[in-house]
C-alpha cells in the first residue's frame, strides 16, 4: 500500500525566527522554494530524499486538543524526545506535553515552536 501522506506546511509569521528554530532543534537544512507565479509566498523546505518519499501519521483524539485550529500535528523523529525538548526551550519554544510512553510504539512529546505551532517529537526510547 502506498503511503498517502506526502507533504506538510507549518505556517509562520516570522520566517527567519522559525527557520532558526527548526534548524537549531532538528539540525535541519531548509532550502528556499521559489514560487513560479511571482507571488509573495515565502517557502522554505526541509531537505528530503525522494527515494524514501512519504510520511506516516494517525488520527487522534486527545483531551485538551480540540479539532480545528491546531488539530493537525506533524511528528519529527529523534533519538530521544528529552534531548529535543531541551533544544526546543533553548530555541524559544515550549514543551506542551513532556515525553510520555505510547507503549510498544515508543515515546512522544508535544512542543510549540516560536510561532505557536504545535508539533510532535517521536523516539523509540
Amino acid at each position: 500500500m502506498i503511503n498517502p501522506v506526502c507533504w506538510f506546511e507549518i505556517y509562520v509569521d516570522d520566517v527567519e525566527r522559525a527557520k532558526a528554530f527548526y534548524q537549531d532543534v532538528f539540525n535541519a537544512v531548509l532550502e528556499r522554494i521559489e514560487t513560479p507565479d511571482g507571488s509573495n509566498i515565502e517557502m522554505w523546505a526541509f531537505g528530503s530524499d525522494m527515494e524514501s518519499y512519504g510520511a506516516t501519521g494517525t488520527i487522534v483524539r486527545m483531551p485538551g486538543m480540540a479539532a480545528g485550529g491546531n488539530s493537525v500535528i506533524v511528528y519529527f523523529s529523534c533519538e530521544d524526545c528529552l534531548n529535543e525538548e531541551q533544544k526546543v526551550v533553548a530555541a524559544g519554544g515550549k514543551v506542551i506535553q513532556p515525553k510520555m510512553s505510547i507503549g510498544e510504539h515508543g515515546r512522544i512529546s508535544l512542543v510549540s515552536d516560536t510561532e505557536g505551532n504545535i508539533t510532535g517529537l517521536h523516539s523509540s526510547q
